[in-house]
């Protein structure tokens, strides 16, 4: 958009290039895996005791059963991920079945996701207060820790720990979910290896065939069925087990999630991504729960039913030191990867009501930045607060927890499937991947396997109605509650955006990709991210200083959470209230310097990245920022400059950041390829050098040539011997420097 004169821009709308695709940062499949094992491969820890105390000593036949029908449920995500590539449920069941149905799907999701947090917690503290109190018994002491509440107060401090790392916007990486599963990976290795072991030497029961006769439901595990004939038929007895173990998939909402980021071939790596899940979830979870019946006495294993793994531990064969050492080293691995599922948690939540509250369901007020960090605090404080008391509530009880937790979970998959089920009818186009087993009769498509698994988890879900009372009682008041909150917000907003007259009126112009000729600059642009409308001085001495180049000022929206992706985006899915806020800041900023700037709107997963492929693409010559309240100007050149070297051709260009302190001071750095600035000292020793050489080599040799040798010469002697003292001597100038 031109900004040129007040009265001209009552005769227009303002115009505002929006990008349709998202500038991505991609990962690998092997990295989009981790990140989906570190949510899935949490269950492990926890849904072995939770499936025994309902249906008995069969349950882990019904837990491989949940782990073999999960990649059904994996084929559908891949397909509804292939169709929008913003595979959550929300966008999917609005698609197919409107936006009433997509807001009490999205309400069964959010049960599902607020769940996720304090069940992977009190886990958590569970493993640790369990190992604790083993610990004091061997040492002889009479005293004990308050075993569930310890759990609840451990998982408080986790949420309330990941609660600030969120709103600092310090959001963990693929490379953070790559190492904890390279660590659990290590464990789980030891753990079957050493379990098989133990089953050779010494024998063990394996669990009883998974027929009505072999299950022993537990009175809560029956509900409103107890005392009724409904349960001595074999399939209600069958899917009442298989209800109860449903919570072993948990996590596979988190596929739509890293579709967005995985790299190309999109669902070939998709396809990749679901397998080595498949595998490594199928062996890891399934088999801890028959581990656990084959060598834990019965008598015994109740007390472990809360931490599962560690009673494993120390019921295999060798020496006890050996046992305690290897039980620690899981509740390491569990507290880790169980941590790192409460931060899931809130950033799938907290994605998910930015997505509803983008689509005009919930109020702007929502989505207002942090005037420090720039995040939506306020959605994160709702899903932190809903966590904190859901945790106060259950006491730590996790039995109580899984069993709310498998309504959000059974729910939101069987919408998911009804809506894809459906979409195949309503929009029958072409599809990159389908789910199998597709029959064509007459001309008329039937697909047989995905209305197998819709039927399958409605089946499922319905059963689990009547037999988990205390699951149904929370998990419909919570989603009705919801879905009333959601329907009289979108009221009150609908009302709101009618009366924003005060803020400039602009005109979208959607752009599947940026380049220069799309946003009308020409090379050398100048450009500025903005946030925060009420950080704009940078913008100000931007707009004040560049006379003769183009000024860009952009804003990304982050977006994060399992329902987004990177392409699809309509133009009024994208510009908020907040963005017209923003830009009306912008505007009223460019009027008052005098000056023209073009209005972007870049979506991205990473700011850092899309603020990089931005300037590439529009071959900029300065990006402009503020400094950022969570690190130092330093910290964010450096952050750019490796989204900058990223960029495929980015070592010919060369780029300038100039960040903007509080103070009124800035700093400048270069990013990519670029020549050192010398000090007047370096000059001289590289001069003196110089005249050193000519004496001997004589006219032929160049101030070039002794850059050059010098640099070889060090490079040699990084990987060399020297290394250390090398990495001492430029530690030291680099305190020096003043």
């Amino acid at each position: 958009m031109d900004v040129t004169h007040p009265a001209a821009l009552s005769a227009k709308r303002i115009q505002v290039v929006l990008a349709t695709t998202v500038l991505l940062s991609f990962i690998s499949f092997w990295r989009a895996a981790a990140i989906v094992l570190a949510d899935l491969g949490s269950t492990a820890y926890y849904v072995g005791g939770i499936a025994e105390q309902a249906i008995g000593k069969a349950a882990p036949w019904f837990i491989l059963g949940v782990m073999l029908f999960s990649y059904t449920v994996r084929a559908v995500y891949i397909e509804s991920s292939a169709m929008f590539v913003r595979g959550g449920v929300y966008r999917v069941v609005k698609e197919a079945m409107g936006p009433t149905m997509a807001k009490l799907s999205v309400s069964a999701l959010l049960f599902d996701y607020v769940l996720t947090g304090p069940i992977s917690g009190v886990s958590a503290g569970q493993y640790i207060a369990g190992l604790i109190n083993d610990l004091l018994g061997r040492l002889g002491a009479v005293a004990r820790i308050p075993y569930n509440e310890t759990a609840a107060l451990l998982a408080i401090l986790v949420t309330v720990y990941f609660w600030w790392r969120n709103t600092k916007g310090l959001h963990e990486s693929s490379d953070d979910a790559l190492k904890i599963m390279q660590i659990t990976t290590v464990m789980v290795v030891i753990l079957i290896a050493w379990c098989s072991a133990t089953l050779l030497m010494h024998g063990g029961r394996w669990p009883p065939a998974p027929i009505p006769r072999n299950l022993r439901f537990s009175d809560d595990a029956l509900g409103w069925l107890k005392g009724s004939r409904w349960t001595s038929f074999t399939a209600i007895a069958i899917l009442v087990g298989f209800g109860h173990s449903i919570l072993a998939m948990s996590g596979e909402e988190s596929l739509a999630q890293v579709y967005r980021e995985i790299e190309q071939p999109k669902v070939k790596n998709l396809e990749r991504t679901g397998l080595v899940i498949f595998v490594y979830s199928l062996l890891f979870t399934s088999l801890v729960s028959f581990f656990a019946v084959a060598l834990i006495p019965d008598g015994v294993r109740p007390k472990f039913y809360d931490n599962l793994i560690s009673g494993l531990a120390m019921h295999l064969a060798g020496p006890v030191w050996l046992r305690l050492i290897f039980q620690a080293f899981v509740v390491l691995v569990g507290f880790l990867i169980l941590a790192g599922a409460v931060n899931t948690a809130i950033v799938g939540s907290g994605g998910v009501l930015s997505r509803v509250s983008e689509d005009g369901v919930l109020p702007a007020w929502f989505r207002k930045p942090h005037r420090r960090f720039g995040t939506n605090y306020r959605i994160i404080n709702t899903i932190v607060g809903l966590q904190v008391l859901t945790i106060v509530l259950s006491r730590g009880n996790v039995y109580l927890l899984g069993e709310a937790y498998a309504f959000g979970v059974v729910w939101s998959f069987a919408f998911k499937a009804l809506a894809v089920l459906v979409l195949r009818y309503t929009e029958p186009g072409h599809r990159e991947w389908r789910v199998p087993l597709n029959v064509e009769i007459g001309g008329v498509e039937l697909p047989i396997g995905l209305v197998l698994i819709t039927l399958t988890l409605f089946s499922v879900a319905i059963v689990n109605l009547f037999t988990k009372q205390v699951a149904t009682i929370s998990g419909v008041t919570f989603t009705l509650i919801l879905y009333a909150c959601f329907v009289a917000s979108e009221r009150t907003t609908a009302r709101r955006r009618a009366h924003t007259a005060e803020l400039d009126q602009f005109q979208l112009l959607p752009a599947e990709d940026i380049g220069e000729g799309r946003v009308g600059v020409a090379p050398g642009s100048v450009l500025v991210p903005v946030r925060d409308y009420t950080t704009l001085s940078h913008l100000s001495a931007a707009v004040r200083e560049v006379h003769a180049r183009d000024v860009v000022v952009m804003t990304v929206r982050v977006m994060r959470g399992p329902d987004t992706g990177s392409e699809g985006f309509e133009a009024a899915e994208l510009f908020t209230d907040y963005e017209q806020l923003l830009f009306t800041k912008v505007v009223a900023v460019a009027e008052r310097e005098g000056r023209a700037v073009k209005l972007l709107i870049v979506p991205g997963n990473d700011p850092f990245a899309a603020i990089a492929q931005t300037a590439f693409r529009l071959h900029s010559s300065e990006i402009v920022t503020g400094q950022s309240a969570k690190m130092a100007a330093a910290e964010q050149a450096r952050l750019l400059g490796e989204a900058w070297d990223r960029i495929e051709g980015s070592r010919s260009r060369q780029v300038r950041v100039i960040v903007h302190n509080a103070d009124g001071g800035r700093e400048a750095f270069s990013l990519g390829v670029h020549a050192p600035e010398l000090a007047p000292e370096d000059l001289d020793l590289i001069h003196e050098i110089w005249l050193d050489a000519y004496k001997t080599i004589g006219p032929q040799v160049h101030h070039r040539d002794i850059v050059s040798a010098a640099l070889r010469e060090f490079a040699t002697g990084l990987t060399a011997g020297t290394r250390a003292a090398i990495l001492t001597r430029l530690q030291e100038l680099t305190r020096l420097r003043p």
